[in-house]
């Protein structure tokens, strides 16, 4: 008999526990469900700044109690499209997109602003659609810089622009900065050239085939540091004569170990982790339900549609003389990285 009710208390022990395990799985499924969602939609992860940017966003967005789904396009703006629906339809809070072109989501963006999702363009700016925010490193400031930085490197007015693509904006904005720092000054743009789908090697293609024909420079600004790498492979590879003043932007770790060789003059350094940071909270703050004006916004930029509030961060020069402090000094690169040839 003993036997018999021991039996059947363990049975009753064993079900409470089930119960309240149940209960706690429950619960534990209720707190992830309830977290806020942010999708991020990026052209493409070939670029090595971009998976920079990512890593700082995911981490500061999770830090602030939401999550991420993160799609990927490819390079590919059919593709891109199709995952802003797939976000739209897993009901994510706020979308930020990374546009492969800035002209191609009207649409696309007219239907996810129908379900009531809030929209932030992520450094390049989306053209021809109702937004809710930009945020960016100010690229014609960049412009400016690049122009600037060349003038005082080389007394030459002879100048070629390899830029990125025609369909990113920030190349427009880029152009904007060179021209008016330039005007009046005497300088030409003798080549300009827009990389289609930042594909590098058609940038080293076009260098080589200038050189062969003997067209050379006193300068070269491009559109990033990977585009700068190419046409310097094709430098050294084709031309040995006088030195060419080479800039880019974004501070990748190839670019600044070529500063330091002398083989790149200088790069314009943007604050990534700053912007990556300042949009996850942007983002995770529109998630929970407060408005732009709440996030005391002041600056617009006009999209083709209306005036959209746009936040600038703003970039610098880098070179050898300030590498340390600016890149070494901040964490973006470390010294053994940057000095590793050296």
């Amino acid at each position: 008999m003993k036997r018999i009710l021991l039996f059947f208390i363990c049975i009753l022990c064993l079900s409470c526990s089930r119960k309240i395990n149940k209960n706690e799985s429950n619960k534990s499924d209720e707190k992830i469900e309830s977290k806020k969602v942010i999708g991020f939609s990026i052209d493409t992860l070939a670029i090595e700044r971009w998976q920079r940017d990512l890593d700082v966003f995911t981490s500061r967005v999770r830090e602030m109690d939401a999550e991420v789904i993160v799609q990927n396009a490819g390079n590919s703006i059919d593709e891109q499209k199709r995952q802003l629906m797939y976000l739209a339809e897993r009901n994510v809070d706020v979308l930020v997109i990374l546009p492969k072109n800035a002209v191609s989501l009207t649409e696309t963006i007219s239907k996810i602003r129908a379900k009531g999702i809030p929209v932030i363009s992520y450094d390049r700016l989306i053209l021809n659609c109702d937004i809710d925010l930009y945020i960016t490193i100010n690229s014609e400031k960049v412009g400016e810089l690049m122009a600037q930085g060349t003038m005082n490197r080389t007394k030459g007015n002879s100048w070629f622009c390899f830029l990125g693509p025609e369909e990113d904006f920030n190349m427009t904005l880029i152009k904007n900065g060179i021209d008016k720092t330039i005007s009046g000054r005497g300088i030409k743009i003798n080549h300009l050239y827009y990389t289609n789908g930042w594909d590098y090697d058609l940038a080293f293609q076009e260098m080589s085939r200038l050189i062969a024909d003997n067209r050379i420079p006193d300068a070269i600004i491009c559109g990033n540091d990977a585009v700068a790498s190419s046409i310097i492979q094709a430098v050294k590879q084709f031309y040995r004569g006088k030195h060419i003043c080479i800039c880019g932007q974004d501070a990748d770790i190839a670019a600044c170990q070529n500063i330091i060789q002398r083989e790149q003059d200088f790069t314009v350094y943007k604050p990534i982790s700053k912007l990556a940071e300042l949009t996850a909270e942007y983002a995770v703050n529109l998630a929970n339900g407060k408005t732009i004006s709440q996030l005391d916004i002041k600056d617009t930029i006009n999209n083709g549609t209306g005036d959209i509030p746009v936040v600038w961060l703003e970039p610098q020069i880098v070179d050898s003389s300030n590498m340390d402090k600016v890149i070494i000094d901040s964490g973006f690169h470390s010294h053994n990285e940057v000095y590793r040839s050296n």
